[in-house]
């Protein structure tokens, strides 16, 4: 069975290495960032998030980088391009903004809906965005 994103019982224990020549299917997850996240990220300032995250939420969703606000946890979830890829996943299918990528990016796969496990799919099994 290929691992599917969204079925994560059909993910492959990770191991190093497997990023290499992947096409990102960890890209194709809701992306939950914070605050701290957006500030690294360009996305806000201190003094902005510091005076109201709603505020903040409500402009980012004007914009179209911000898809939710979950005021419980203070998370935003990021607008998704295709309604499954990250807004910051390049067509190359590598991560425009890696070193500035939000802190559950730089935690995949010890986090994540399965810790320790990943979608990995080989570029070369992907053909115009769909599994081979």
């Amino acid at each position: 069975m290929k691992p599917d994103p969204q079925r994560p019982s059909t993910w492959k224990p990770y191991k190093s290495g497997m990023c290499e020549g992947c096409w990102g299917g960890c890209c194709t997850l809701p992306l939950e960032a914070s605050a701290y996240d957006l500030i690294r990220l360009g996305l806000t300032t201190e003094e902005e998030a510091a005076q109201s995250l709603k505020k903040l939420a409500k402009r980012l969703m004007k914009e179209g980088v911000v898809r939710q606000f979950q005021q419980s946890s203070g998370l935003f979830v990021i607008e998704q391009k295709y309604g499954r890829d990250c807004v910051f996943l390049g067509e190359d299918r590598l991560c425009t903004v890696y070193e500035k990528r939000p802190e559950v990016c730089r935690m995949f796969p010890r986090i994540g809906p399965r810790p320790g496990h990943c979608p990995a799919f080989k570029k070369t099994e992907v053909k115009n965005g769909a599994m081979r």
